[in-house]
């Protein structure tokens, strides 16, 4: 299972440093190499995204963590539409992929790096 990346918000970072993640957030900033995000947990993250394009509002970082609010994205997946994404129903989701219940569901990191 080394080749899954979980989702997650900017809370549950901290304890993934050198895992590859998605992360579902708003762009809030973009500057030559880097975007401030807007994480579903209402948490800001810098992305390294160097040679990664950001073209929408809303993406999906899938990037390696470099610490508590950092990430090197690898890609960047556009997730707008016609509106709003429910940032707080995404959150909702991403919290209970960590709960052992749903194990089966959401597979997760069993090993350490």
């Amino acid at each position: 299972m080394s080749d899954i990346s979980m989702r997650v918000n900017a809370g549950r970072l901290a304890g993934l440093k050198g895992r590859t993640v998605r992360l579902p957030c708003k762009v809030l900033r973009l500057a030559d190499d880097t975007a401030l995000v807007e994480a579903s947990d209402g948490g800001q993250v810098e992305v390294q995204r160097k040679n990664v394009d950001v073209t929408a509002t809303y993406i999906e970082v899938v990037g390696s963590v470099v610490n508590a609010t950092s990430i090197k994205a690898l890609t960047a997946i556009p997730l707008d539409s016609e509106g709003e994404i429910d940032m707080k129903l995404v959150n909702d989701t991403i919290e209970l992929s960590f709960e052992s219940r749903f194990d089966k569901v959401f597979p997760r990191y069993t090993d350490s790096i």
